[in-house]
């Protein structure tokens, strides 16, 4: 059944999906490339001095009236200079933090849940000296890349220099600190193995 209420958030959806288009073209938010259509809920923060290429059909949750599990924030994407945020197809994220320095990313079809973060950096530098002087430059940064399929569980922090495989996921609240295999369920802080998923 159709109702006033469902005509309404679809046009809203559409509209905050135009606004969000119309801005990153317009320069406010840097160099963001658009393959296809996008469904948003709410506006992005967005950040971006490198690049951003997002592919057709993505859905995004950014406020604290639409994501029903929780995570009261917003998405955010944050791409430094010299950094490189690709999102695939069908991707849907919601209320969620992407930064990235280096290289991120996000094949078809992946699910972010809610309160998210994935960083390929560690922001500063592991010499107090450094960290401590005004000019931390010394940071570390490597690529993450999410398969396709994988399901990330709301709450959970992904880490630089991890690779997330086909069809896994990763349990709520979960720190991902190093790569894990396709067709696996994670959990935990250190994640580890809980049991894999069975292959049809």
């Amino acid at each position: 059944m159709i109702t006033v209420a469902k005509v309404y958030k679809h046009i809203k959806s559409r509209l905050f999906s135009m606004l969000f288009k119309c801005f990153c073209r317009g320069g406010l938010y840097g160099s963001i490339k658009f393959h296809g259509s996008a469904i948003m809920h709410g506006l992005p923060f967005i950040k971006n001095l490198g690049i951003i290429s997002i592919g057709s059909g993505f859905r995004c949750n950014s406020g604290n009236n639409y994501n029903p599990i929780g995570g009261d924030t917003i998405c955010r994407l944050v791409v430094y200079k010299r950094g490189s945020l690709n999102i695939a197809n069908d991707v849907g994220i919601s209320n969620s933090t992407i930064v990235c320095m280096n290289s991120i990313i996000i094949e078809d079809k992946v699910l972010v849940g809610g309160s998210c973060r994935i960083w390929d950096t560690d922001f500063h530098s592991q010499d107090a000296q450094i960290r401590t002087s005004g000019k931390d430059n010394d940071v570390k940064t490597a690529p993450i890349i999410i398969r396709k399929n994988a399901f990330i569980g709301g709450g959970s922090t992904i880490l630089k220099g991890v690779e997330i495989g086909e069809n896994s996921i990763v349990a709520a609240g979960s720190i991902v600190s190093k790569n894990i295999p396709p067709n696996e369920i994670w959990g935990g802080n250190p994640a580890k193995l809980i049991r894999p998923i069975p292959i049809k």
